[in-house]
């Protein structure tokens, strides 16, 4: 009788405990760290009962052999919430990503709204909300391109300029990209020259933003690089989808 009073008192502490550290853990729901700390009182419990019986002289083999049915059938039935939950505990403390960050998983790329017990939710560039399993993000491949508070994009510029023009489209290629608003100035805009040719210039424009700016940043750096061109009497083609090598003679666009 001892032992279940006892096991009866410590496991409403260790109730309490568990409610406690669950509910510091950002992103655990009420009703996950509800269940644990059930789980956590009713083992202890159960060792209490068993402690009991076995001071009593009886067999406790049963008692073990229905514990261990029960908590096998437990362990099947929630696998796969089970390991969501651990998942989650290891992102809460790790804290690979946060509210706010624009992450890619599984060929998603979106903004985190949430972290829960379960799954990260995350709002797509196309306005989809996915629920990413938490162990997913631990299983696979993920990019975080928040972490470091920007990103870098490229900008590929053909035009109709000779080797002896470089310096001009370069300068030209710079400042206009410069100029837009969004654009960081450290690290600056660079320019490399992928091939200069009698009467073609490849070259790659890099610069810096905000990251979660990619998409409506690329629009307005092309069309300044294309207008500034334009301006200058040079043909030019600019895009943002860097395509292959072409397969077209040295001289063709």
């Amino acid at each position: 009788m001892i032992s279940i009073v006892a096991a009866w008192v410590i496991s409403i502490f260790a109730k309490r405990a568990t409610l406690s550290v669950l509910r510091k853990l950002q992103g655990i729901s009420e009703g996950a760290a509800i269940l644990t700390a059930r789980i956590v009182r009713y083992v202890i419990l159960l060792a209490g009962v068993g402690v009991a019986f076995a001071f009593l002289g009886a067999s406790v083999q049963p008692l073990i052999a229905i514990g261990l049915i029960v908590a096998a059938v437990v362990v099947l039935a929630l696998r796969g919430i089970s390991a969501n939950f651990a998942a989650g505990v290891v992102l809460q403390t790790r804290h690979p990503i946060k509210v706010g960050d624009e992450i890619e998983v599984d060929d998603y790329v979106g903004t985190v709204r949430e972290l829960n017990g379960r799954s990260v939710v995350i709002i797509t560039r196309d306005g989809r909300t996915v629920h990413v399993p938490n162990a997913t993000l631990l299983e696979n491949l993920l990019v975080n391109h928040s972490e470091l508070g920007q990103r870098r994009s490229d900008i590929l510029v053909r035009s109709r300029a000779g080797a002896s023009q470089l310096d001009e489209i370069t300068e030209l290629v710079t400042s206009s990209t410069a100029a837009v608003v969004g654009i960081r100035s450290a690290p600056p805009v660079t320019v490399l020259v992928q091939s200069a040719e009698p009467e073609r210039l490849t070259l790659l424009v890099r610069f810096w933003h905000d990251p979660v700016a990619a998409p409506a940043i690329s629009s307005p750096v092309v069309r300044a690089i294309a207008d500034a061109l334009a301006a200058a009497g040079v043909d030019a083609v600019v895009t943002s989808d860097i395509p292959a090598p072409p397969l077209v003679p040295p001289s063709e666009l």
